[in-house]
């Protein structure tokens, strides 16, 4: 059974994550956005994935390196989703297998 305490902060990362989406349509859904300003949030989701992945270019662990190196050859071939997908797939994987 689930620990009462991570599942109250589940739901809270849930509402929150939740609010910061809406709020950006509710403060932004009557105006006319410049094609600068759409580029610069088009590319916000980007961004915040390669401050999650970043630190995994500063680690000694084999199992971190290969699977930056991994990730970059996915990249090159295929788009975000399937790219996102596989490597966290396979550094669980190579994690698992190196590191354990």
């Amino acid at each position: 059974m689930i620990d009462l305490s991570a599942f109250f902060t589940i739901l809270a990362m849930a509402v929150v994550t939740y609010i910061t989406r809406i709020s950006g349509y509710l403060l932004l859904r009557r105006r006319k956005l410049s094609p600068r300003l759409t580029r610069v949030l088009e590319s916000i989701p980007g961004c915040v994935l390669i401050a999650v992945i970043a630190p995994a270019f500063a680690t000694t662990e084999p199992a971190n390196l290969l699977a930056v190196i991994i990730t970059l050859l996915l990249a090159w071939r295929f788009s975000l989703l399937p790219t996102v997908i596989l490597s966290v797939g396979i550094t669980a994987v190579l994690r698992h297998l190196l590191l354990y």
